[in-house]
């Protein structure tokens, strides 16, 4: 638990998240904490917040490169046992050759900073891979509960404009196989380039064995089918990536609501404000509180992947946690 006092003042609060942001690593500095304009009830606007202008830093690199640089490569980043029984143990050093090879495949499959990219999948080591690989090269990623209807799948994809569709060919649930790409295949139905849409490729991940449709339409002219296999394109490429550093308010996911009274709403969580509240709050909440003893902390967050609490306390908060010195 961290020992800081709480802020009791305007100037206190903003020197309080000054200071949280400073457990991270940044590679350009900022030169404004927050900018913020009140809500206007004339334009029907909210208010609007900005954090750290002038900032620089990357999410992954935050995540992942920065304990290898710090030495503790061999440290385990993941544990992971699926529904079946199998297990991985994968330290950070495998986690960042991982995301590389990740970052490079997104970048051979044509997506680059800006892009929307629906993630599809259960919770897997490959799920936290391809999230942080968005987030290395700057694109935007959506993560939809994989046990979604391929309607509310198609909702996501259509509403962010996505390029890429992540997805299994199967998952896991109560001990059977469930087939799970015919779902991709109606949410892109009519989306793709072909059909005035902007999915390129849907990037599949074998994970039962399922019997799937394929389509190997070359959509974008770089010589891929629309359906391209995670083994072909992500295992087959480098492990060396350089990583771009990004504004502090770069887009890093989209979050949407549930839709329970209305259509969902798709919210944007930009890069260092939220990744600033995710590491301190996992601080605050659930990791030892002698800094010399989080070394041996394993924490389990129960939550999908696809939810924002384990964005925040499974991937953000637990990786960014600052290697020991």
């Amino acid at each position: 638990m961290l020992s800081w006092p709480e802020p009791s003042s305007e100037a206190e609060r903003l020197a309080h998240w000054e200071r949280a942001a400073g457990l991270l690593e940044w590679d350009t500095g900022w030169h404004t904490l927050r900018t913020w304009e009140p809500p206007n009830p004339e334009t029907r606007r909210g208010p609007s917040m900005r954090w750290f202008e002038g900032g620089r830093l990357n999410a992954a690199v935050n995540c992942v490169d920065r304990h290898v640089d710090a030495g503790r490569g061999d440290t385990v980043a993941l544990h992971f046992e699926g529904e079946p029984g199998d297990r991985e143990t994968v330290t950070y050093a495998e986690l960042q050759r991982r995301v590389c090879r990740a970052a490079n495949a997104l970048e051979a499959l044509g997506v680059g900073h800006g892009d929307r990219v629906v993630i599809y999948l259960p919770v897997l080591v490959e799920t936290i891979v391809i999230t942080l690989a968005c987030a290395r090269i700057g694109a935007v990623h959506q993560l939809v509960f994989g046990g979604f209807s391929a309607q509310a799948l198609r909702f996501r994809v259509e509403d962010t404009g996505a390029k890429l569709l992540v997805t299994t060919d199967g998952q896991y649930r109560r001990g059977q196989a469930v087939p799970v790409k015919e779902n991709a295949d109606a949410a892109v139905e009519g989306l793709t380039l072909g059909g005035g849409g902007a999915v390129e490729h849907v990037l599949v991940l074998r994970r039962t064995g399922s019997e799937i449709s394929w389509d190997s339409t070359d959509l974008s002219g770089d010589g891929l089918g629309r359906d391209v296999w995670w083994h072909d394109v992500v295992d087959a490429a480098s492990d060396q990536h350089e990583a771009p550093m990004f504004d502090a308010e770069n887009e890093l996911f989209i979050m949407y609501t549930s839709g329970t009274t209305g259509r969902p709403k798709g919210l944007v969580h930009t890069t260092a404000g939220y990744l600033t509240g995710s590491l301190y709050s996992y601080l605050r909440l659930f990791a030892h509180p002698d800094p010399a003893e989080r070394e041996h902390d394993v924490h389990w967050c129960t939550a999908d992947l696809a939810w924002v609490t384990a964005h925040t306390y499974e991937m953000y908060g637990p990786l960014a946690m600052a290697p020991p010195r």
